[in-house]
């Protein structure tokens, strides 16, 4: 196996596309190109090849993992003489807006929940854990929604603490793109799967995050793999200036959007608007909060032009 030879000293193995292909080895690829297309993002055109270069090898490498736990698990059944309660094993996906976090949780979804046999796996988004619009507005976090301060973090980290603990029916609140808020009385209900996908901005974060409250427990404490999905943020701002235009041609047309003002903006306008909320929001958060998590991901995936990933890192 040919790796990128570097003097650095790093925590990290690199591989470039083809060296990331080869490790695929011989995992069945049994989407369609039909069921591939409900599981991409508004502005992403992924193939069928993307699955199997990169989500394939990186399915057959979950899976050894997944196996090994099970193992360790086996282990303490076996030490306490008693049969311990079901725990979903967590996979945490995180990176900026825009970078196709969503995408790339839902192909992993797809392809665990049939290789290398039928698994139970729910993917929860940690948008539902954000504070309501109402008391957004109260806290003067509006501007800040996404930032660490706008989530009920101790509500998640209850959520991923019951799911750890074995709890057998545990609900994640539901965010409403449309509406800017969470849903009133609607859950998800996680009913002991064999996966959870965690997908968030803020599922790496630690407590260099929460100054207010260093010494608690934080996500990440509770995932067994986490993925950092990274882009140059070039791109970024350009696929969410791409995104706005596409929105606001269809979702913020709908009256009860709550960015249905929008919809009547020129190109121009929306384009400087875009701009402005992701030099003022969206990049800021990226470089203060986001990135700076990167690092403690166990894997990361790292895109070029057209959503196109280029490398792999895994740690050693």
């Amino acid at each position: 196996m040919s790796l990128e030879k570097t003097n650095k000293i790093t925590p990290f193995l690199t591989f470039d596309r083809s060296q990331w292909a080869e490790l695929r080895k011989s995992v069945p690829l049994k989407l369609t190109e039909q069921d591939l297309k409900p599981l991409l993002g508004f502005n992403e055109d992924l193939s069928l090849e993307e699955v199997r270069t990169i989500y394939l090898p990186l399915a057959r490498l979950i899976n050894y993992y997944i196996e090994e736990n099970l193992k360790r698990q086996a282990v303490l059944h076996r030490f306490l003489d008693v049969e311990p309660p079901k725990v979903p094993y967590i996979i945490s996906i995180a990176g900026s807006v825009s970078v196709g976090k969503s995408t790339s949780a839902r192909i992993l979804q797809a392809l665990l929940s049939n290789y290398p046999e039928p698994r139970k796996v729910d993917l929860i988004t940690t948008d539902g854990f954000l504070y309501p619009l109402k008391t957004l507005e109260e806290k003067n976090l509006l501007k800040r929604k996404g930032f660490p301060e706008s989530y009920d973090i101790y509500r998640l980290i209850e959520f991923v603490s019951d799911l750890k603990s074995g709890k057998p029916s545990v609900k994640a609140p539901i965010y409403s793109h449309l509406t800017y808020d969470i849903i009133p009385d609607k859950f998800n209900v996680v009913e002991q799967p064999d996966i959870v996908i965690l997908e968030g901005l803020n599922v790496l974060q630690s407590g260099m995050n929460y100054p207010s409250s260093p010494h608690n427990a934080f996500v990440s404490d509770f995932v067994d793999f986490s993925i950092y999905v990274d882009a140059d943020e070039t791109l970024l701002k350009q696929w969410y200036i791409y995104r706005f235009l596409k929105f606001r041609r269809s979702a913020f047309s709908d009256p009860n959007s709550y960015f249905h003002h929008y919809s009547a903006l020129s190109e121009e306008e929306a384009i400087q608007t875009a701009s402005t909320i992701w030099e003022e929001i969206n990049g800021l958060n990226l470089k203060k909060n986001i990135l700076p998590s990167r690092e403690r991901a166990n894997l990361i995936l790292t895109k070029g032009e057209n959503h196109e990933i280029q490398t792999v890192k895994l740690r050693k």
